[in-house]
Parts: C-alpha cells; sequence; structure tokens
C-alpha cells in the first residue's frame, strides 16, 4: 500500500493566486501516520538538518522513497505543468521551531518547486499555520494559512511573489522539506552550507535556540 495519497493530489485543484500552489490534508494516509511518525528520525536540535546528517530508516525511510519516487513527480508535473524528470531534489528535516524561525522569506530561485509535508499530530494546539502570503512585508496579509497537523502537504511552485511564513513559535515542528532544484551543484552548495551551520553548533554547544 502506499503512504502517500496519489489520487488526491491529483484531484485537488491548483490554487493560482497569490501564486501557484495546492493543499493535499491528509496526503500521508491516516492508517499509517503513526507508524512514520514512530521512526521519524531524531534532529539535534531545532532547524532544519540534511538527511545526510540524521539517521534515517523504517517507516521514514519508504516515505522518503516515495516523495522521491516517480509516482509524486508525474502527479507535481501535470499539476503545475513543469518538466522536473532532470531536476535533482533535496530534502531536509526539522523537528523543533525556534522562534527565530519561519519568518516572513521566499525560496531562492534556484528551488524550481518546494514541498513540505507536516508530520505533526492532530492532537494539540495547531500553532504552526502556514500563511501563504499575498507580499513580502505584511505577514498578516495571507490568503490561507495552513495546518500543520496530520500529514498535510503543501506544495508551491517558486516565483518572485511566492512569499510564505508563519507566527513565531516555540515547540514541536516535525516537517519534512523536499525541494526539486535546477541542478547538482545546488544540492552540493546546501549540503555544504548545513555542513558549515552543523559544526559551528558544535563549536558552541552552550548556544540556545532563540
Amino acid at each position: 500500500m502506499s503512504y502517500l495519497d496519489i489520487n488526491a493530489l491529483r484531484a485537488t485543484p491548483l490554487k493560482t493566486e497569490p501564486y501557484d500552489y495546492i493543499v493535499v490534508p491528509d496526503f500521508v494516509r491516516p492508517e499509517v501516520f503513526q507508524e512514520i511518525v514512530a521512526d521519524y528520525p531524531q534532529v539535534p536540535e531545532p532547524g532544519p538538518y540534511p538527511l545526510s546528517d540524521v539517521e534515517v530508516g523504517g517507516q521514514f525511510q519508504t516515505l522518503l522513497d516515495e516523495l522521491n519516487g516517480p509516482d509524486f513527480r508525474h502527479a507535481v508535473e501535470e499539476k503545475f505543468g513543469i518538466d522536473l524528470l532532470s531536476r535533482p531534489t533535496y530534502f531536509t528535516v526539522r523537528a523543533e521551531s525556534r522562534s527565530s524561525d519561519w519568518k516572513v522569506h521566499n525560496d531562492a530561485a534556484t528551488k524550481l518547486v518546494t514541498v513540505l509535508l507536516f508530520m505533526n499530530d492532530r492532537e494539540g494546539e495547531d500553532r504552526g499555520r502556514l500563511r501563504i502570503l499575498k507580499s513580502g512585508t505584511d505577514p498578516d496579509d495571507y490568503v490561507e494559512a495552513i495546518t500543520t497537523q496530520g500529514g498535510t502537504l503543501l506544495v508551491l511552485r517558486r516565483s518572485d511573489r511566492s512569499w510564505h511564513a508563519h507566527p513565531p513559535f516555540v515547540g514541536t515542528q516535525r516537517v519534512i522539506a523536499m525541494n526539486w532544484v535546477t541542478d547538482r551543484s545546488v544540492v552540493s552548495r546546501e549540503h555544504g552550507r548545513h555542513k558549515v551551520s552543523s559544526t559551528l553548533k558544535k563549536l558552541n554547544p552552550f548556544r540556545k535556540a532563540s
């Protein structure tokens, strides 16, 4: 059985304002959600970590294989009218949010399509609703606030207008981020950037998350 509801993705209309994006609730099938969460990797500190810096296995690895597989790619290509066959992918995971995370931002132009898969339990306060913003200047001017619970999927096509953010908070925030990027050099550069960040954290073990 597939862990991902590809048919739901195909059936969900693409939203085009203020930019192209799609939201699919329960994209991770509810009957396997908790099993995957049980295998979620131990992420050392708040913030995103590349897969090379965490131990991945079990049901979580199976989920990643599906995200990086042809069925999901084909569905995204069809939905956004884009050819991603020759484009490499880059993954990060996070488990905790800092108050400084997720400020208003737009992804780098080297990221063609951004995928966010939210792996937080349904129980508890949904504090981390991600906002689809109308501009890069006002975090309270948004068209939609997307739940970060229960295997919700967000896919957006990067553009000069694809601003997004969520209100700052400190706490659990399990998110898988996947990007189709322009070429392999982007993947190498991202790995290098995260390696430097990881080294700085180790050199300052008493650094507290903000």
